[in-house]
Order: C-alpha cells, then sequence, then structure tokens
C-alpha cells in the first residue's frame, strides 16, 4: 500500500479521507500537515481572488493554523474538510475586508472605458477582457460582505447551497436569498450578460 508520510507507529495511507486525517492528527499532530497539501492550494487561489496574492499567503496561513488548534472539536462524522477550512478562511479574509474593497476600487479603476475606443483590435480585445474585470470588480466591491461571500463561493468554488451553508453556519434559505440579492445586484451593474462568463474572465 502507497503511503503519503508515517510517523512512529501511526502510518497515514494516501487513501485516508479528511476525518481520518484529522481524526489520527489529534494523536499524532504531524499529520495534519497531509490536510495543508491536500487543501491549501484550493484555498489559496480562492483567497488570491478576494485579497491578492500577498496576503492571501498569510490568510491560507492562518486558517490552517486556527485548524490545526480547533481540530479536536472537528466533526469526525464530516467527510470532507473542505467546508470547515473554507469556513475559517471566509473568517480571515473578513479581517482584510478594507483591504479587499481597496483592492477591488483598484482593479476596477484599472481601466476607463474610453481606452478601448480607436485601438488596434488585437489590444483592443485585451482591454476588452480586462475592462470586464474592471467591471467585475466594481460589483464585488458594491455588495455587502455576506453577499459577496456567498456569490463567490458558488461562482468560483462551485459549491452547492448546501455546502455555502456549512462554510458561513447559516440556513440554505439564507444563501439562497443573500445568492439572488448579490445575483440582482450584480446584474444591475454589469446589464444582461450572463455572470458566469464575466466571472471565467476574472481568473
Amino acid at each position: 500500500m502507497r503511503v503519503s508520510r508515517s510517523l512512529g507507529d501511526a502510518v497515514l495511507p494516501v487513501s485516508l479521507g479528511d476525518a481520518e486525517i484529522i481524526g489520527r492528527s489529534r494523536t499524532h499532530p504531524d499529520l495534519f500537515g497531509a490536510l495543508f497539501e491536500r487543501h491549501s492550494g484550493t484555498l489559496f487561489r480562492y483567497a488570491c481572488r478576494r485579497v491578492g496574492a500577498e496576503v492571501a499567503e498569510d490568510v491560507v496561513a492562518e486558517t490552517f493554523l486556527a485548524a490545526f488548534r480547533q481540530r479536536a472539536r472537528y466533526d469526525l462524522n464530516r467527510s470532507d474538510a473542505r467546508p470547515w477550512l473554507f469556513g475559517i478562511l471566509v473568517k480571515e479574509v473578513s479581517r482584510h475586508r478594507r483591504k479587499e474593497t481597496s483592492r477591488l476600487m483598484a482593479l476596477a479603476r484599472a481601466v476607463e472605458p474610453d481606452q478601448v475606443d480607436g485601438l488596434a483590435d488585437r489590444i483592443a480585445e485585451d482591454l476588452t477582457a480586462r475592462s470586464a474585470r474592471a467591471r467585475l470588480a466594481a460589483a464585488l466591491a458594491g455588495l455587502n460582505l455576506r453577499d459577496r461571500d456567498v456569490l463567490t463561493l458558488i461562482a468560483w468554488q462551485e459549491m452547492s447551497y448546501e455546502e455555502v451553508g456549512r462554510v458561513l453556519g447559516i440556513p440554505v434559505g439564507t444563501v439562497r436569498s443573500r445568492l439572488n440579492r448579490a445575483r440582482r445586484q450584480m446584474q444591475q451593474m454589469l446589464g444582461t450578460r450572463e455572470l458566469a462568463g464575466v466571472f471565467e474572465e476574472w481568473a
């Protein structure tokens, strides 16, 4: 059997689920590193979109430090730790909400509409994509933090309503109402263009 790490008599198979890793890490703390290896990339990409790469590194580090400290309280019946980790991550992102808003507003100012006119086609195409990201940044900045959390978790992480509810600790009905409010506000700012397409250009 292949293994990813061992510690004394404790052997961690590659096939172990998140809950099993967390459970074993309670007596063998070094094994918690396997959870970081498994999920840190996904968390970093999301955090990077929210607060930028430099701040994202700190946010992810703080997330896993908090998760390590809270691992004794983790419900081992939950095989997938991703909603739990994202719940911690979103709280860490909220501590940087001013930096996030400043970053979004800076992105929103990056391209002015009249800059696109009169340029060569290949340059205009690039600026049009940047303009779309700028408009999306402005629209996101206009959302309140709670609605932004719901919208970005669903749009960027493709989470279900139930998963978002677990991440944020709110009922599914609240997830739906926040998402509907966020979508209405985004559509008012972005026009009739499909939100999914605009979000793809953000990457």
